[in-house]
C-alpha cells in the first residue's frame, strides 16, 4: 500500500513539474530580418520590406537619377510617413529605415525634420553666444520632397481575417511642384483561427 502512495506522490510530482515547466517563458533573440508573419498587424518584417522595396524602386529609377544627380547628391527631404491604417504603427521607424537607406545610397544629401527644434534652439543660442554664428535663414533649401502614406483594410468571415496593406510613396520637386516619381508596395496578411483555442 505504501509503494503505490509513493508510487502516486511520485506521478503526481511528476506531472507538477512538467505542468510547471511548461507554463515557463523562454527568452531568446530573433532574426531581425525575419520574413514570417506573427499576426496580421503591421510588423517589423513589413518595415523591412516596405523600406527595401521603396528605396530600391526609387534608386533603380535611372532616368530620374540623372535628370536630378546633375551637380552632385541634391537636397531631399523625407516627411514622416502617414499613417491612415486603424492601428498604432510607429511611422517615425519607418521613415528613419527609408531615409537611412537612401543616406547610405549616397545618391542625396539630407536635412532632417526631426531636429528642426533642436537646431533652431542651437541657432538662437549662437547668435548670441558664438563669434562665427550661423545666421537664422541661411541654410540650403531643400531641392526635392518624399512624402508617403500607409493604409489598410481590414476583412473579417467566419475564422478567416484578411489586412490588406498599401504603401504609397512621392517624390515632388520642390521648385516646380512636379510629382517626379511614385510608387507603391502591397502586402497582404491572412489569419484563419483554428477552431479550438483561436
Amino acid at each position: 500500500m505504501k509503494t503505490m502512495w509513493t508510487g502516486s506522490v511520485v506521478v503526481v510530482l511528476a506531472l507538477l513539474m512538467a505542468l510547471m515547466t511548461g507554463c515557463m517563458s523562454t527568452m531568446e533573440y530573433g532574426d531581425a530580418t525575419s520574413m514570417k508573419p506573427m499576426s496580421t498587424s503591421f510588423g517589423s518584417s513589413d518595415l523591412q520590406q516596405i523600406a527595401a522595396t521603396m528605396v530600391d524602386s526609387l534608386l533603380g529609377d535611372e532616368l530620374l537619377m540623372d535628370d536630378i544627380g546633375g551637380d552632385g547628391p541634391p537636397l531631399l527631404i523625407v516627411d514622416k510617413v502617414k499613417n491612415k491604417t486603424d492601428q498604432h504603427i510607429d511611422t517615425e521607424s519607418l521613415t528613419d529605415s527609408i531615409r537611412t537607406k537612401l543616406i547610405r545610397s549616397r545618391k542625396f544629401s539630407f536635412q532632417d525634420r526631426t531636429t528642426e527644434a533642436a537646431l533652431a534652439e542651437e541657432l538662437a543660442y549662437q547668435q548670441t553666444a558664438a563669434k562665427d554664428a550661423i545666421a537664422m535663414g541661411q541654410q540650403d533649401a531643400p531641392r526635392y520632397m518624399l512624402t508617403a502614406n500607409l493604409s489598410s483594410i481590414r476583412q473579417t468571415a467566419g475564422r478567416v481575417r484578411d489586412v490588406y496593406y498599401k504603401f504609397t510613396m512621392n517624390m515632388r520637386d520642390l521648385k516646380s511642384g512636379r510629382l517626379l516619381w511614385a510608387d507603391e508596395k502591397e502586402i497582404r496578411k491572412v489569419k484563419t483561427r483554428a477552431i479550438i483555442g483561436g
